[in-house]
């Protein structure tokens, strides 16, 4: 079984699929692994790392050659996908519903493509879960990103010349990338509230010091999937929720959204209304800028100033944090594989009726194979 480790071809995509940990492990799986040469470097992992956890460094061009599994972060290009061998398994953050066109060019060459973040919430695959490894650190820099562009001190200070204010920091989106924020913004030392249309979300938020920012109303009972995803709520809620988080947000002085739905684009939460509101100096930062955002305002990439207000919609904060976002990138693909490789054969074995891959696979045997594309 030959493992193959891309070189990202996404502009500004500084992560890598592999780590020279699992690579070690990846070859006590019986595995040959070969690296394409700088494919870790913007992650501080190098080629020389790699050589000596005992995998093969080539060329780009060259890492396709007979590959049996193709791991990487973010979905290839279709040139790309010509190398790639018949019934090659195909593993990573592919982005499907984005992506469509590429879901052809899978099937119809022959690869089995399996999507990381279609990994279901379940117990047993917590250790696979992208998602969440990823998200946990973006939320860690989305306040480091916010507190940056902030022209002020975010914790309550003390001093002879007089007593500077903590900032307001308001999370809004209380999943994992939330809950990350609102305890950093704690441990910077800011005031911080957060709202979600979850209540469950309500205990989670404040035991972590920060208080909770919602409408309550029978709708929210019932306002988060089986798999632990928030739904998308009535235009009848969306307007009562809208009028007090225009009231909440005009008090604050760095505002982080995070919500997103799988699939759909992302709702908006931060309206033109709103952000003109808030005070000069102020913060934005749209963590879902990459599926529409959270701010009527943000543009992808950009950091763009609204009377003195500052909108940040970077894309990617896993990347600028890459050399953590690898290592448990690169755990979780390890953990995903290794239930599909035969111990004794040392080659891949895989329970197509398991739970958790017919969740994932996007494209088998020529064909696109899941529910939500077929």
């Amino acid at each position: 079984m030959k493992i193959a480790i891309a070189k990202e071809n996404l502009e500004a995509e500084n992560r890598v699929a592999a780590s020279p940990e699992t690579v070690k492990k990846l070859i006590g799986l019986g595995a040959e692994v070969v690296v394409a040469s700088g494919a870790g470097a913007a992650a501080a992992m190098t080629d020389a790392a790699y050589g000596a956890a005992g995998a093969k460094i080539v060329a780009q061009g060259e890492v396709y050659n007979d590959a049996d599994v193709i791991f990487r972060v973010r979905h290839p290009a279709a040139e790309e996908v010509s190398k790639m061998k018949k019934g090659a398994l195909l593993i990573g953050i592919l982005s499907p519903y984005q992506e469509k066109d590429l879901l052809k060019a899978y099937a119809a060459q022959g690869v089995t493509a399996m999507a990381m973040e279609f990994v279901p919430r379940i117990t047993r695959a917590q250790s696979m879960d992208v998602l969440s490894s990823q998200a946990n650190l973006a939320g860690y820099r989305a306040v480091l990103e916010a507190a940056n562009a902030f022209g002020h001190a975010l914790p309550l200070m003390m001093t002879a010349a007089g007593t500077v204010p903590a900032a307001k920091v308001f999370i809004m989106g209380v999943g994992v990338a939330g809950l990350q924020a609102i305890a950093t913004a704690r441990r910077l030392g800011a005031q911080v509230s957060a709202t979600d249309v979850r209540p469950a979300a309500k205990e989670q938020v404040q035991s972590l010091g920060a208080s909770f920012v919602m409408v309550e109303t029978e709708e929210t009972k019932a306002a988060e999937t089986s798999g632990g995803y928030a739904k998308e709520m009535s235009d009848e809620y969306k307007q009562k929720q809208a009028a007090l988080i225009a009231d909440t947000i005009r008090k604050q002085d760095i505002v982080i959204t995070t919500a997103l739905i799988p699939g759909k684009k992302a709702p908006v939460l931060v309206t033109d209304e709103m952000v003109k509101s808030m005070k000069a100096g102020s913060v934005i930062l749209d963590m879902a800028v990459e599926q529409g955002g959270n701010c009527t305002l943000s543009k992808s990439g950009e950091v763009v100033d609204v009377n003195g207000i500052k909108i940040i919609g970077y894309t990617n904060l896993p990347g600028r944090i890459a050399a953590d976002a690898s290592a448990l990138y690169a755990r979780n693909l390890l953990n995903f594989l290794t239930p599909l490789v035969d111990k004794d054969s040392k080659s891949l074995k895989i329970d197509w009726e398991d739970e958790i891959v017919k969740a994932t696979t996007l494209t088998r045997g020529g064909a696109v194979v899941h529910p939500n594309f077929v």
